[in-house]
């Protein structure tokens, strides 16, 4: 069943997103060379727990983490490590946390670079064009998510969110995940309705759009094919089978009457 909130439920999601947008913000800036996945993690459950929060993804059974921190081709929940980062790693981070008993959820994915030298005159054809290629699949996530967020409207469906996220994913020679989507947040981290970054059937079929939802608009993507599958023995982290890059990108929105209202 879909859990509509009121104006004040929703403000309370406005004041815990402002929160959760920055301490991603300070996070992605600390995604250095050097810097171990685990360091990331304690950085954000201080932030969160200093601003008066805590860290969402605590409270699912079994997960001890704050971040889902996910390396090149780990896809999403992946379990943060002692790995340190490397020049050209792509690193997604996706945090949650919940403030006043209400969850919200983003996550974002960037390219670690030189920090010294981050465009190295002395990098042959074949490099410049690998880096060109990964800052292509990365904007192509950000665009489809900005996109889809315009569809976050009332009287849109989620098929039209869906549907949107796959024509400029696919459309730049990508694949969208089938197995992992967005989906309803508010009192729990994941409510109804799922929100797919692929449409399945008709958009008249899917759930309409209407003012006091709240939604996370996750656009999952990989390099190469689509297919996924479990790594490792934890139980939580999803790599791509083929061993190609992915990315996340996700912001927790409001449907209002006055459109699209991003609280991350």
């Amino acid at each position: 069943m879909i859990t509509f909130k009121t104006k004040d439920e929703i403000q309370k999601m406005v004041e815990g997103g402002k929160i959760l947008s920055k301490v991603l913000t300070e996070v992605l800036k600390k995604v250095k060379v050097g810097v171990t996945e685990l360091e990331l993690d304690a950085f954000a459950e201080k932030l969160i727990v200093e601003n008066g929060a805590e860290p969402a993804f605590k409270k699912v059974k079994g997960y001890k983490h704050t971040l889902c921190v996910s390396t090149n081709d780990t896809v999403v929940h992946g379990v943060p490590t002692n790995y340190k980062f490397k020049v050209g790693d792509v690193v997604g981070i996706d945090c949650g946390l919940v403030y006043k008993e209400f969850y919200t959820d983003t996550a974002s994915t960037l390219r670690v670079e030189n920090q010294k030298s981050p465009a190295l005159p002395d990098k042959n054809q074949k490099e410049n064009e690998k880096d060109s290629e990964i800052q292509k699949f990365l904007k192509t996530g950000e665009v489809a998510l900005g996109e889809a967020i315009k569809q976050a409207k009332i009287g849109n469906r989620i098929g039209d969110i869906s549907k949107i996220i796959q024509d400029v994913v696919e459309g730049s020679g990508y694949s969208v995940v089938r197995s992992l989507v967005g989906h309803g947040v508010g009192r729990e981290l994941h409510e109804e309705p799922e929100v797919p970054g692929f449409l399945s059937g008709s958009i008249s079929k899917t759930p309409e759009l209407k003012m006091g939802m709240t939604i996370a608009i996750e656009v999952i993507y990989n390099m190469g094919k689509k297919d996924v599958v479990y790594s490792g023995d934890d139980d939580w982290t999803i790599k791509t089978k083929d061993g190609s890059l992915s990315s996340t990108f996700e912001h927790t929105i409001a449907i209002t009457k006055n459109g699209p209202r991003v609280l991350t």
